[in-house]
């Protein structure tokens, strides 16, 4: 009885996920059926590596005109934030490890203090900093780049989820970082531009720390009134506590039934899963995206390991050369211009 009723078809499946991307947003909704239902399309194998301010009234009869002084504190308070990161000829900013946080048993969440309290990190989205550092016995620095999980306005600080590797310095280093320690990052390096609305859907897939770059352009759509972006995740990982963000992502879940949805895929899930199992194929692909004949009202992000781009959408040939577009998502009828590989 309980798989007939959770496992569907793709077929009907597929034609849930389409109305979903249609259809105009209305409160409420579940993704049970949807989200069960991929991980019997999982299973048929596949390759998966993974904020105006109001202007005050002038002239109005029986008031006094503002004094000088409180015209300069109106004033003040309408100018833009001071910008840590400004690109251009600025060097690397030496910033202070404030705290970091355990997320899991390779990952934390480490903070750093921006050089003033009331500075914004000034990135766009979508972009990243690089980060530099050399040890003692290091002949050259090791440079990675790194996306910032925090607002990009928010002030102060700016944060980041870092997954240490065991051939990976940088990693390895700011995981062995404690609070007041220093690390030099510079910034930013854009990426995907994104305005509001630019498209109506974007389909977001991810592996491991891909998620990053994602989570950045989704939680900027969702503090946007004015956005009324769709979002499709597909989210890769090897085991339950690999899924990194969860209940910020699961916020958005519960918080915009109607425009996110995500669908966990896990490579050894513990029994009680009720996600994605195994590997993600072209097939659960098409069931959870929207047709490629939308054209520019789409958008298909891409990020995690070479091994997902190899399968999903192609590897980049450099950071400013997307190459061309091959792997699952040109055999499914989508173009280059609908895809973003991260």
């Amino acid at each position: 009885m309980f798989a007939r009723s959770v496992f569907r078809p793709v077929q009907t499946l597929q034609s849930h996920v389409r109305r979903y991307a249609t259809e105009a947003p209305k409160s409420g909704g579940s993704n049970t059926l949807l989200y069960t239902g991929i991980a019997f399309a999982g299973l048929s194998g596949g390759y998966f590596y993974l904020r105006r301010q109001r202007g005050t009234p002038t002239g109005q009869a029986g008031q006094a005109p503002p004094s000088q002084e409180a015209e300069k504190v109106s004033s003040g308070a309408t100018e833009p934030a001071k910008k840590a990161f400004t690109g251009g000829e600025q060097g690397f900013l030496s910033l202070v490890l404030e705290n970091y946080e355990v997320l899991n048993h390779n990952t934390k969440r480490l903070t750093f203090k921006l050089p003033e309290a009331d500075m914004e990190s000034g990135l766009p989205v979508s972009s990243a900093v690089i980060t530099k550092y050399k040890g003692p016995e290091m002949e050259k620095p090791v440079i990675r780049p790194y996306t910032p999980t925090s607002d990009v306005d928010a002030k102060g600080f700016v944060e980041f989820v870092i997954k240490k590797y065991p051939n990976g310095p940088m990693s390895q280093h700011m995981h062995a970082m404690e609070p007041g320690q220093r690390l030099d990052i510079k910034g930013p390096i854009p990426k995907y531009p994104w305005s509001p609305n630019k498209h109506e859907h974007i389909v977001m897939i991810a592996g491991g720390t891909g998620i990053t770059p994602m989570w950045q352009v989704a939680n900027h759509i969702f503090k946007n009134p004015e956005d009324r972006t769709k979002i499709t995740l597909v989210y890769g990982n090897v085991s339950e506590e690999d899924i990194l963000l969860k209940k910020e992502l699961e916020h958005l879940e519960n918080t915009y039934p109607q425009r996110f949805r995500a669908f966990y895929v896990l490579d050894n899930p513990p029994e009680s899963w009720q996600g994605g199992k195994g590997y993600v194929t072209k097939e659960l692909l098409k069931t959870v995206m929207p047709e490629p004949k939308e054209g520019d009202k789409i958008k298909v992000f891409v990020c995690g390991p070479p091994g997902m781009y190899k399968a999903i959408s192609g590897g980049k040939k450099s950071p400013t050369d997307q190459g061309e577009l091959s792997g699952m998502l040109k055999e499914l009828g989508y173009s280059k211009d609908q895809v973003y590989k991260y």
